[in-house]
């Protein structure tokens, strides 16, 4: 953490007077707030009285891409997600940008880890871990939108190609160099959209360093849900593997790889797990791991352009664009590679 009561992104006095004013009985002293590490796209960070703790999430600084970075959105999902079965962090309150320069929201602080070091990993109970992140995804996956209020939250059809079209746009944007293969990558998966397409909640970045894990290695909550949509949920299994395996042997800096830990199951098995408690066919999961490829490599490259003009606030910003040439790669090869069952 970075050790600050005045950090970059939020003004503290304008913070604690709204705060003092929506929500009286939060605070009991005076408020402090630190930026945390590990966010690469939203900004969060923990603040505290003193004697309890919240978090608070913000936009990047500069450069927001359309359609990106809504805070509404995720203060939303988390007020229908809390009553159910998929752990969140309860929503408190939310704000605009006449407190802090931009939208925000507060909620509850999730007590646990969040495993991004490998020695984190190599103390875990990985099988258990691995299934438990599946269940928790299905769960999401089984609700009804209807029954949470989140009916409108997206379309689910034409769901693939309007996101294939989405980071094709994000690139556009953020294009600073060429990276050979890439647009191609967007081209392939274009013209090979899955002809069944499912239809449910979906996070859109689902992964092991986007929960919480308990003391007693039960997830406690699912954070990071500013692109969460209705849409095909294979999208979210396909963005797990690639986190989970996919980036092995690239030294990223947003956390651990689990792939590259001994004693972690293959993707594989976490693809396996979930086609046996969602009863999902997975015959066309190839395009899914090659969309995944394609979408992270986008938001790196957002993230590079972003940290070129020096409008990122962390560590590792300026690390992830040497990774965007792999993703590229491997991208083109899940696409080139059938799924065996």
């Amino acid at each position: 953490m970075a050790q600050t009561t005045t950090p970059p992104g939020v003004a503290v006095p304008p913070l604690e007077t709204f705060l003092r004013a929506q929500c009286p009985e939060l605070l009991t002293g005076p408020l402090h707030a630190e930026l945390l590490s590990g966010g690469r796209s939203n900004l969060t960070y923990l603040l505290t009285d003193g004697h309890r703790r919240w978090v608070l999430r913000r936009p990047p600084l500069g450069h927001v891409l359309a359609t990106a970075h809504d805070m509404d959105r995720e203060y939303r999902v988390l007020g229908a997600l809390h009553p159910t079965d998929v752990p969140v962090p309860r929503p408190i309150v939310r704000g605009g940008p006449d407190v802090i320069g931009a939208a925000f929201y507060v909620m509850d602080f999730a007590d646990g880890v969040v495993l991004r070091d490998r020695a984190q990993l190599e103390s875990a109970d990985a099988t258990a871990l691995a299934e438990q992140l599946v269940d928790v995804l299905a769960r999401l996956h089984r609700l009804d939108p209807a029954a949470v209020g989140l009916a409108d939250l997206g379309r689910p059809a034409g769901y693939l190609e309007r996101q294939v079209r989405r980071w094709g746009k994000q690139l556009a944007a953020s294009r600073s160099r060429d990276v050979p293969g890439l647009d191609e990558l967007g081209q392939r998966l274009g013209q090979r959209l899955p002809a069944h397409q499912r239809a449910a909640l979906v996070h859109g970045d689902y992964r092991l360093d986007n929960v919480v894990v308990g003391v007693d290695g039960t997830i406690t909550a699912v954070l990071d849900w500013e692109m969460a949509t209705l849409g095909d949920p294979l999208t979210d299994l396909a963005s797990l593997l690639v986190w989970w395996d996919g980036m092995s042997g690239l030294d990223s800096p947003v956390a651990a790889v689990p792939g590259d830990v001994p004693g972690f199951p293959p993707g594989s098995t976490l693809a396996g797990h979930y086609a046996r408690v969602t009863g999902h066919d997975l015959a066309d999961f190839a395009w899914y791991l090659g969309f995944a490829h394609y979408k992270i490599a986008v938001i790196f490259e957002g993230i590079h352009y972003r940290s070129r003009q020096g409008l990122t606030v962390g560590d590792g910003f300026d690390r992830l664009g040497a990774l965007v040439p792999d993703l590229v790669a491997r991208g083109h090869t899940a696409l080139d590679t059938p799924i065996t069952r």
